[in-house]
């Protein structure tokens, strides 16, 4: 039998929630605008550490923690998670219908804090997790900024079907667009640190310096950067191969 202060974590855990938007990592669905910096195999290596991190990450905080992704995509995902998490389908195609489905699967009530956030995060510091559940508390909506005018960090008490749009995800208007949604809703917003996603080769640059001095925050990714690095001089030398 559970002890009283069991039940109480078990209670607390129940109200917050950690959702990773995930895709199976498969070549060529994967972290495609790397495809011109890394070979393919390569890029599609490098995605799933990425998500392996982001899931230690996730579990590490104590909360639910779930995977949602295509359809297609939940049998592999399910084997890559194990017990680690939930792997849940979304309803329809495209970022803005996954993230719809994150809050309509998930919300129960209003005290229901849920947050979603991209597989690509795993050097994200977990107080900056820990931040946007409080942030919650307070506010109907919380918000990650990204640099290049997205967001790497959603989370609401509730479901709003209107609040993401299809025009403009994964791109420099997709914050804009988010608050913009937010107003319409009249919902309150908060946020949380203005962080980076890796998407482009600037962005793998700049994740290999940090996980060069830190690689304990995401030790899969930085241990695979570390290798690359190492084939990479090799190619350039001619003394390497793929």
């Amino acid at each position: 039998m559970e002890s009283s202060s069991q039940t109480v974590i078990s209670a607390q855990n129940g109200d917050r929630v950690l959702v990773i938007m995930a895709k199976a990592p498969r070549p060529g669905a994967v972290k495609t605008r790397l495809v011109p910096s890394l070979p393919l195999e390569a890029v599609t290596a490098f995605y799933r550490c990425l998500l392996d991190d982001t899931l230690a990450l996730a579990q590490s905080l104590g909360v639910e923690v779930a995977i949602m992704c295509p359809d297609s995509d939940v049998k592999e995902l399910a084997q890559l998670a194990g017990r680690g998490a939930t792997v849940v389908a979304q309803k329809g195609t495209g970022l803005a219908a996954g993230l719809t489905s994150v809050f309509a699967h998930f919300a129960r009530d209003s005290q229901r804090r849920i947050i979603a956030f991209n597989s690509d995060s795993p050097h994200l510091p977990p107080s900056v997790l820990e931040e946007a559940f409080e942030t919650l508390a307070a506010h109907d909506v919380v918000v990650g900024p990204t640099y290049d005018g997205g967001y790497y960090l959603v989370g609401a008490k509730g479901s709003h079907p209107t609040l993401f749009t299809g025009d403009g995800m994964g791109t420099s208007s997709a914050l804009e667009r988010l608050l913009s949604g937010a107003r319409a809703l009249k919902l309150s917003v908060g946020f949380v640190e203005r962080f980076y996603d890796v998407d482009v080769a600037d962005d793998l640059i700049r994740l290999a310096a940090e996980l060069h001095l830190a690689p304990t925050k995401a030790p899969r990714t930085a241990r695979w950067l570390k290798e690359w690095e190492v084939l990479a001089a090799q190619l350039r030398t001619g003394t390497g191969e793929l």
